[in-house]
């Protein structure tokens, strides 16, 4: 009998021929102590962890791009990771297009292959502030065991709550300081993250890797926190006052002694620039503008209502 080749861990199921039972090896990991990796213990106590996920809820770049600014101000360096393999699609049947959302980059420049870009999920640690963080792929499978390798870290890092940041396209113009919205695994944590100035997130539709954390949260001891910011519809590629602002705000909730400045300048010089470019097109700068007085009649409102 020809068996497939050997993994990290087997479970055999069965395929029946016409006739007779023939059984044969799948190769899935099933357990988290196949597929999470931890390099060194952290030295943290009541930790919070950060989580950045590409794919859904990271339009901008807002989710991975404000966990990276974070990283990038703290100098947290990485402690842990999740092996990827069990845990993403590489190839589905279809059209080139369908079948290049799955497929990993690669760059190949002269004729010589460079880089091969393979999904990655890593943990880092800033130890000062007993904060840890992670930047990886969501997963498209095993969303349980992945799960797993997440409370699993937590357990053995002393995390108390976990954060997830993310972003969804809406009407906010670029011009305006971009909506936040939260929501929360208890109704205690709630009313404490509200202070910071965020919406209650109202949503039904298709849910995030994010969203079955949260489910879980109670049972696994921690609290989760889920802050979404609303980004302008209109514009591709990486939102820098979005990240900027979520940063910012990010900072004031963990307690994080940062310089910003660096940030807050090159949130101004992007908007200054979308600025330019929205000009030269007079239905984008026509909508943009609507945009705005919605916006402001919002705000205005919503100060009425508070008096």
């Amino acid at each position: 009998m020809k068996r497939l080749p050997p993994c990290q861990h087997a479970r055999m199921e069965r395929l029946l021929h016409p006739g007779q039972a023939v059984v044969y090896d799948t190769i899935m990991a099933e357990r988290h102590e196949d597929v999470l990796r931890i390099h060194r213990q952290p030295a943290v106590r009541q930790a919070t962890l950060v989580l950045a996920f590409t794919g859904w809820m990271d339009g901008g770049d807002v989710s991975t791009g404000t966990v990276h600014r974070l990283l990038e101000l703290t100098d947290a360096q990485p402690f842990a990771d999740i092996d990827p393999d069990p845990f993403f699609i590489y190839n589905v049947p279809g059209s080139m297009e369908v079948a290049s959302l799955f497929r990993p980059p690669i760059t190949v420049k002269d004729g010589l292959i460079e880089t091969v870009d393979m999904p990655a999920a890593t943990f880092y640690c800033h130890e000062p502030e007993n904060l840890l963080l992670f930047v990886g792929k969501e997963p498209n499978l095993k969303w349980r065991l992945f799960g797993d390798c997440i409370f699993q870290l937590a357990r053995q890092a002393d995390v108390r709550r976990i954060l997830f940041v993310g972003s969804y396209g809406g009407s906010v113009p670029h011009t305006r300081e971009p909506r936040l919205y939260v929501s929360c695994s208890n109704e205690r944590l709630l009313r404490e993250i509200r202070k910071y100035g965020v919406g209650l997130a109202n949503y039904e539709g298709p849910g995030s890797f994010t969203s079955y954390l949260m489910v879980q949260a109670p049972a696994e001891g921690v609290e989760m926190v889920s802050l979404v910011v609303e980004i302008p519809s209109y514009l591709q590629g990486a939102n820098l006052s979005s990240i900027a602002a979520v940063t910012r705000r990010l900072a004031k909730i963990l307690k994080l002694p940062l310089d910003l400045d660096s940030l807050r300048a090159a949130s101004t010089r992007w908007e200054l620039e979308i600025s330019s470019a929205v000009e030269k097109n007079e239905e984008l700068a026509a909508q943009v503008r609507q945009l705005e007085e919605a916006y402001d009649e919002e705000l205005l409102q919503q100060e009425a209502d508070e008096l």
